[in-house]
C-alpha cells in the first residue's frame, strides 16, 4: 500500500482519492489495481485538465504556463469508495451504484464553483478525448441543491463515453 500522502501524479495524492466522510473499518484503502487506475487517471486525465483550464481561464493567455504561479487546483470531492464505504453510505439513506467505477478507481467527482466552471471543465475534458483520440466512460454534470459538481470516469478498457445531466 501507498503512503497515503504520496503523489499519484505531479499534483495529485493518493489521500486525496480516497479520502471520505464514512468512518469504516478498512479506512477506504484501495487494492493495488485501484491504485494503478487512479494514476492512471490522474495522469491522463486531471493533470491536463488542471493544466488545460489553468492555462485558458486562468492565467493571461499570453503568458507561457508556469507552475510556480497561482494557479486553480482540481478540487476532489470523492474517488475510490471501498466495498464498506458504499454499505455505509448504503445504511446513510444514500443510493450508491452497486457498478460504480469509483469502487474500481477510475472515476473522480471534482467540486465546481458554479455551472460555468463545471461546463467549462466538460468542455475540455471532451476535447482532450478528441485530441487524443482516448476515450472515458462517463462525464456527467451533477447537481444538488446549489451544489455542482463534474462526475468523469475512465477505465482501462470497454469504455461507453456516456455523457449527460444529474439535477436534483
Amino acid at each position: 500500500m501507498l503512503d497515503r500522502k504520496e503523489h499519484l501524479s505531479e499534483h495529485f495524492t493518493l489521500e486525496e482519492l480516497i479520502k471520505t466522510s464514512f468512518k469504516t473499518p478498512d479506512n477506504n484503502e484501495p487494492p493495488l489495481e485501484a491504485i494503478e487506475n487512479m494514476i492512471d487517471l490522474c495522469e491522463n486525465w486531471l493533470e491536463d485538465l488542471r493544466f488545460n483550464y489553468n492555462t485558458i481561464y486562468v492565467l493571461n493567455s499570453n503568458e507561457d504556463y508556469d507552475t510556480s504561479k497561482e494557479v486553480e487546483p482540481l478540487v476532489i470531492n470523492l474517488g475510490f469508495r471501498s466495498c464498506q464505504v458504499k454499505k455505509a453510505m448504503e445504511r446513510a439513506g444514500l443510493n450508491p451504484s452497486k457498478t460504480s467505477n469509483h469502487m474500481k478507481g477510475c472515476a473522480v467527482d471534482i467540486r465546481c464553483m458554479g455551472v460555468e466552471q463545471a461546463i467549462r471543465y466538460m468542455v475540455i475534458l471532451l476535447d482532450m478525448a478528441d485530441q487524443k483520440k482516448q476515450e472515458f466512460d462517463e462525464l456527467f454534470l451533477e447537481k444538488r441543491g446549489s451544489v455542482y459538481w463534474i462526475h468523469f470516469a475512465a477505465k482501462p478498457e470497454d469504455n461507453r463515453r456516456k455523457i449527460g445531466f444529474i439535477l436534483k
